[in-house]
């Protein structure tokens, strides 16, 4: 445990921040698995919606610095070009 005071608010701004950056990248993370899914099960329009929610919260995820843009980047870029296989398919 820390004696001194600034290291003491700086666990306190540490363990805020391991919170938020809990939250969003948990969102994150949840909303690609929810997309994923809704493509294997195969219905388009649905598919359409959560992949839009996921790519939604990764930007969100971007913005705050939880992830890297170019992490984002990549994966919302898988996710459209799995969408876009599927779209594909179905067509």
């Amino acid at each position: 445990m820390a004696n001194i005071k600034s290291q003491i608010k700086r666990n306190r701004q540490n363990e805020k921040r391991r919170l938020r950056n809990r939250y969003f990248s948990g969102r994150a993370r949840t909303f690609v698995k929810k997309a994923r899914r809704s493509m294997e099960e195969g219905g388009l329009d649905q598919a359409r919606q959560t992949v839009m929610m996921a790519v939604s919260a990764l930007d969100k995820a971007a913005e705050k610095g939880v992830l890297h843009k170019n992490n984002v980047a990549r994966r919302k870029s898988r996710l459209m070009k799995r969408l876009a296989a599927l779209e594909k398919q179905v067509a």
